[in-house]
């Protein structure tokens, strides 16, 4: 088996009394989509944030690529970062930047290409995500929740990376919209050969984009298997979120 692009080992987190991950391991190959399911405050969020170095883990260790980045700083950080994608949930686009700023945001600050090969590149982009120069040119606010995420995907793959974290890609979004954007996301993390990391609450999001499903509960990963088998993995915490069942092992947060 090849050396994985991404590998979270024994990785544990806490603020205060708060223990959010409790020793989490994780492998991505190259090439593969995972996708992190769980409920809210299961640690999805931190996890993503302590991959991506934006955290740094009270123990345990980071691997990108085989390369150990736990603790990585300045260079190798960014050598790191250069390799990867990011969707953010809310689509985190600049208010003040038009839509081909947003997508060559990277280029513009850490590639320090012009502004007419940026453009160009960006453009380029979005048409790979189902948008036409004439939206370039728009801001955030002008463009619907549907195109913006669009913007974002655009933005995370502009730059070919080797892995891209997806948070919670179709929130907000109705069925049809959501199931446009798992297409689109399909389309250019296969088109690239990328891999993907994806954390979500939707399950036929899941089941769509997904080689495996991994269930984050209680700061640990307690399933992982195919896509095809989550709706019968024999896992009673499993079986009760997939299902989406008020009864079981997982009491409501309510």
């Amino acid at each position: 088996m090849s050396t994985p692009i991404l590998r979270l080992q024994n990785v544990e987190k806490s603020f205060g009394k708060n223990h959010v991950l409790r020793g989490v391991d994780l492998e991505v190959q190259p090439g593969e989509s995972v996708v992190i399911i769980g409920g809210s405050g299961s640690g999805k969020s931190v996890m993503l944030k302590n991959a991506l170095g934006l955290m740094t883990p009270d123990s345990g260790r980071i691997f990108f690529n085989g390369k150990d980045v736990t603790k990585a700083r300045g260079a190798a950080r960014n050598n790191m970062r250069d390799r990867i994608g990011m969707l953010f949930q809310a689509g985190a686009l600049f208010d003040s930047l038009t839509v081909w700023e947003n997508v060559a945001f990277r280029l513009l600050n850490s590639d320090g290409l012009s502004r007419s090969s940026a453009k160009e590149r960006a453009i380029e982009t979005l048409r790979k995500v189902r948008l036409g120069p004439d939206v370039a040119g728009l801001y955030p606010a002008e463009i619907s929740g549907g195109m913006q995420k669009r913007v974002s995907l655009a933005r995370s793959i502009i730059s070919e990376p080797d892995l891209i974290f997806f948070d919670e890609p179709t929130t907000g979004l109705d069925p049809i919209t959501a199931d446009a954007i798992n297409d689109l996301i399909l389309e250019q993390v296969r088109g690239l050969g990328a891999a993907a990391v994806t954390i979500t609450h939707d399950m036929p999001s899941a089941r769509k984009i997904a080689d495996d499903i991994a269930m984050l509960f209680e700061g640990r990963i307690i399933w992982r298997g195919r896509a095809a088998d989550v709706d019968h993995s024999g896992n009673p915490y499993v079986d009760q979120f997939v299902h989406g069942r008020a009864e079981g092992p997982i009491q409501p947060a309510i």
